[in-house]
């Protein structure tokens, strides 16, 4: 791919305003009402208002459309809507897109949301239940015949591969859980406040698809988040420091699949990652050592890890030891193994609280804050950053 222009998108933008639902394993409520709370209260910590949203951004598995959502809330006209494929792979990708619509000056306040009721609701870790008449739907059945029908189970197989080619076992995976259990024990809005867990019991729990474990797998949930994007500019006269959009970034692999890529060069990796990280790098001029926090997104412990070597934090089969030595502070809201599965998008909250200052587990002079999206699809990734 062509090298990225370092100025190309960064510093025009900001994060202004987050907001969420209470986390829970069975709302009673539809994902619009939810939605609906999370956007409000996204724009009330924005120090705006709904007739100041003139966009929104979602992702295209989200049931609550943008103008139902818009009158739900009270937003008026809308120059800017957008949606982004993938699953979790587009979380950052909707803060993107904003900030691209921004930048453009197609729309100058844009809400990004993502609202399901996962547990109570479809419940993603269930599966593939009908295969569709698609080419989607054709390029799974190279893969069902064989059993692999959970996301658990197509991760596995990437897991098996990556200990077998770095002589590994899957106590290595713990490191990961542990770390977002801790962070999440002191996080009063995580499901698992004040419940941190240790490498025994990690050891401990079930097997869900060899070599994962249930401590291995993101938690199910419903509720809402929702991010308020603006220009730089405009941020500085709202309540809170504005969490730059440093750099953002999509990235699909040669030959990429969904969650099922065990026939590229490197079936030990995840190369959307790499092209992602590449273009972070690239475009906000930063490298590894300058990240000071990094919320990266833990839908299975493996994929974590792998991120971490893509980013270029740790060389290859070295991500375990890299989480175990914490050289890094990652996933300080409990991740969505810890804290929620919000398809990533209570993530990029984190982000940009610790850019505020007011994390639960603070990172003392947070200045840059990597946030990724979901692996083993195409997917996206942001450098927030401070402002000055």
């Amino acid at each position: 791919m062509s090298a990225r222009r370092p100025d190309a998108l960064g510093g025009r933008a900001a994060v202004v305003g987050i907001g969420a639902t209470a986390f829970t394993k069975d709302s009673g409520r539809s994902e619009l009402a939810l939605a609906a709370e999370a956007v409000r209260a996204a724009l009330a910590d924005a120090g705006l208002g709904p007739g100041d949203v003139d966009g929104m951004v979602t992702f295209s598995m989200d049931t609550s459309p943008e103008i139902t959502l818009a009158r739900a809330v009270g937003i008026g006209e809308l120059s800017f809507f957008s949606r982004v494929h993938y699953g979790g792979g587009a979380a950052c990708a909707t803060v993107q897109q904003a900030a691209l619509a921004v930048a453009s000056g197609v729309a100058e306040v844009v809400v990004c949301y993502r609202a399901f009721n996962e547990r109570s609701g479809r419940r993603f870790g269930a599966g593939v239940q009908h295969r569709q008449p698609s080419a989607e739907g054709v390029a799974l059945g190279w893969v069902l015949p064989f059993g692999l029908l959970t996301p658990a189970s197509w991760v596995a197989m990437t897991a098996r591969r990556y200990l077998h080619t770095y002589g590994l076992t899957p106590e290595v995976f713990g490191h990961v859980a542990v770390a977002g259990r801790r962070h999440a024990a002191r996080n009063p809005a995580a499901h698992f406040h004040g419940r941190p867990i240790t490498l025994a019991d990690h050891a401990a729990s079930r097997w869900i698809a060899e070599p994962l474990r249930l401590l291995d797998c993101c938690q199910e949930t419903d509720g809402g988040q929702a991010l308020v994007v603006t220009s730089l500019e405009r941020a500085r006269t709202l309540p809170h420091p504005p969490a730059v959009i440093t750099a953002a970034a999509q990235g699909a692999a040669r030959g990429q699949e969904q969650m099922t890529g065990f026939y590229g060069d490197e079936p030990a990796g995840l190369p959307e990652a790499g092209v992602v990280a590449r273009q972070l790098w690239a475009g906000s001029g930063l490298r590894p050592a300058d990240v000071d926090a990094a919320i990266l997104y833990d839908h299975f412990t493996p994929y974590v890890l792998l991120q971490l070597e893509e980013f270029g934090f740790c060389g290859p089969g070295e991500g375990g030891a890299f989480v175990a030595a914490d050289a890094l502070p990652l996933n300080t809201h409990g991740g969505q193994l810890g804290e929620a599965y919000l398809h990533g998008m209570n993530g990029i909250a984190e982000a940009v609280r610790l850019l505020r200052g007011t994390s639960v587990n603070q990172v003392p002079g947070a200045r840059h804050v990597l946030v990724t999206a979901g692996t083993g699809v195409p997917t996206s990734g942001l450098i927030l950053g401070a402002d000055g």
